[in-house]
């Protein structure tokens, strides 16, 4: 199925369309850990701590993903994974339903989250905050990953283009979220003199199933949202594609972030990535969910390298990185 699509911007890197607003704002800080974590390495990531005595080794290992929809959609889907990762690692591996990003980021860093994929946006704040070590994330067959950041509105609402934008609300997702809050924002401002709160009325529905259902339901005029959530959505028949006009589509962005809390033993850590490199997708419940999307394999990334333009868009909305 396909969305209609009365425009589709953002051929432009990201990069370049924010490069002349970040050179107009303030310096900002350098991306950089919490006080509590080291990084010898520069990888810009968590050190695994060299003391044994801080290093941990729980019998249960706790996963969560990304709430980026209800989380009861996602306990079945990650059913066959968790029982791999178990058979990997010889520990029980237990599902944990987060609701919100933040709820998300404080679990780890409270040490009650051990595996975890967290979404674009706030992979950074959970890198530095929460000691979190990103080393993979889902892509097609051919080896391709991402999605993108689509504004969309239903028919007939009167807004064709984003500068239709003016005067209205725009729903987003939470602040942590990169194509749900830092993203648009970041661009509506750069590319269009677009100013959250100045030009537009900011609304936040709290996760992406949330906004493209209350454009759906003409509940929200716009919305920006992932468009991996919406298509997920239509294959699902939760909304039809008729009822959403997308008027502003980006780049492509990495997508969600797998890893692990930094101070767990370093062998449990490779056999926890030794799970994600193993784990066999065809007929499984995982694939059944993400192939809707594309997805069929977990591949390696750096924190470092795919997630620059992430961390740009970041300085670009005068980000903090405070952990308090």
């Amino acid at each position: 199925m396909t969305i209609h699509l009365t425009k589709l911007a953002g051929a432009a890197s990201v990069a370049a369309l924010l490069a002349g607003l970040i050179a107009a704002t303030p310096a900002q800080a350098e991306f950089k850990l919490d006080s509590r974590y080291t990084d010898a390495d520069g990888d810009l990531i968590a050190d695994i701590p060299t003391d044994p005595a801080q290093q941990i080794d729980p019998s249960t290992l706790i996963f969560a993903y990304t709430p980026v929809e209800d989380p009861a959609v996602y306990a079945e889907a990650w059913a066959d994974f968790l029982a791999h990762m178990e058979s990997v690692t010889g520990k029980k591996v237990q599902f944990f339903p987060v609701q919100s990003n933040a709820a998300q980021i404080e679990a780890m860093r409270a040490g009650r989250l051990h595996i975890a994929g967290f979404n674009t946006g706030s992979n950074p704040l959970a890198v530095a905050c929460a000691g979190f070590r990103p080393f993979t994330m889902m892509a097609k067959a051919d080896g391709s990953f991402g999605y993108e950041m689509e504004i969309i509105t239903y028919p007939g609402s009167g807004i064709e283009k984003p500068e239709d934008i003016k005067g209205k609300t725009l729903a987003f997702t939470a602040e942590t979220s990169n194509s749900g809050f830092k993203a648009p924002s970041a661009l509506l401002k750069a590319e269009y003199g677009l100013v959250s709160g100045t030009d537009y009325e900011p609304a936040f529905s709290g996760k992406h199933d949330n906004s493209v259902l209350g454009v759906a339901n003409k509940d929200y005029p716009a919305a920006a949202i992932a468009n991996s959530v919406m298509h997920r959505m239509i294959e699902r028949e939760v909304i039809k594609p008729e009822q959403v006009v997308s008027i502003y589509k980006s780049q492509t962005f990495p997508t969600t972030g797998y890893g692990v809390a930094y101070n767990l033993k370093p062998e449990l850590q490779e056999k926890i990535k030794e799970g994600f490199a193993t784990f066999k997708w065809e007929g499984s419940s995982l694939e059944k969910e993400f192939s809707k999307s594309g997805e069929a394999q977990f591949i390696p990334i750096t924190f470092k390298d795919n997630w620059s333009v992430i961390r740009q868009i970041d300085e670009a909305n005068d980000v903090s990185y405070n952990c308090q």
